[in-house]
């Protein structure tokens, strides 16, 4: 900023020489280092005399380097101190790295003094508590957590779950379902007109890298025709899912499969099919089964051999 006359010393505290009192002289010249000073105003300075802070314009003026008591000095007084305060009313450009957080008041930091940044761009923190700018995401995608010590990340919305291509149920007594990456919690089984050559069981087992298990299963079927229930335990080898009563009937339906405890990959099963035809038989069931490391196949089988349909599943995080 450019001054007319002088330029205002900002926050320059200074202690002037020692002042030597001449008897009957009241006017003093004011000097730091042997140098002449002169002050902002009359109000920009302290003044002791004989142990007493004079009072300024009344018990002393200023011009220029020369202090002026309102009345000659005596032998015998002493000019204790003079100190020049520069500016204090202009507090100046601060040092570098000097304003600390209880010098900012709340709520005094306005969206107006924050760095530019891209649009879009959302502040986190980062592993060490530092803010850290999380880059725009795509149209469509989601905000997600990364989890403890990582930045948020926008990620694509989840599609729903992977869906199979289907197989059909035509011949055999078994349709493998493999691949099924890590990570998986839960699975869907699809049946559309599944049958079989005769009244033997319908079911599904569950496998890990060290194949289909054949035993730990729990669980019940109930089905009901025209009104009338029966209770059938499920076997232990397999969650059974149909137990036809009528040879060559065809099946439709689905079975949600549920990652229940990871530890101990333990999944949990329910079920609910129908007859397609005139048996008007519905099956209802569940069960649970831990396998022995995390699962990646699982196997639908009948006790006779399929001869129509086909099925499908579906499974996500």
């Amino acid at each position: 900023m450019a001054y007319i006359g002088k330029i205002p010393t900002v926050g320059n505290f200074q202690k002037c020489d020692a002042i030597s009192v001449v008897n009957g002289q009241a006017a003093y010249t004011m000097q730091v280092s042997s140098v002449n000073v002169s002050p902002e105003t009359v109000n920009h300075m302290i003044v002791s005399l004989n142990g007493v802070i004079q009072s300024p314009t009344t018990a002393y003026t200023i011009s220029g380097a020369t202090l002026t008591f309102a009345s000659n000095l005596a032998t015998g007084d002493v000019i204790d101190f003079v100190i020049l305060l520069g500016n204090v009313l202009d507090v100046g450009t601060p040092t570098d790295n000097t304003v600390a957080t209880a010098k900012i008041q709340d709520d005094a930091v306005t969206l107006a003094k924050m760095a530019a940044g891209t649009d879009g761009n959302i502040i986190s923190y980062d592993a060490s508590g530092n803010p850290v700018a999380i880059a725009t995401g795509s149209d469509g995608q989601v905000l997600t957590s990364a989890g403890a010590g990582q930045p948020p990340a926008f990620e694509a919305v989840s599609a729903g779950g992977t869906l199979t291509a289907k197989q059909a149920t035509t011949s055999g007594s078994s349709v493998d379902f493999t691949g099924i990456p890590a990570g998986t919690k839960w699975i869907t089984v699809l049946f559309n007109s599944m049958g079989s050559n005769g009244t033997g069981l319908f079911g599904i087992q569950l496998g890990d890298a060290g194949g289909i298990e054949t035993s730990g299963y729990l669980g019940n079927l109930s089905g009901i025709n025209s009104g009338t229930s029966g209770q059938r335990a499920i076997y232990a080898s397999q969650f059974v899912i149909v137990n036809p009563a009528i040879s060559a009937e065809a099946y439709a339906g689905i079975v949600h499969l549920r990652l229940f405890e990871a530890s101990s990959y333990t999944w949990s099963m329910s079920n609910i099919n129908a007859d397609e035809g005139g048996g008007q038989t519905c099956f209802f069931g569940a069960g649970q089964k831990s396998l022995s490391a995390e699962l990646t196949q699982i196997r639908v089988m009948t006790a006779n051999t399929f001869d129509e349909g086909n099925v499908s599943i579906q499974y996500g995080e």
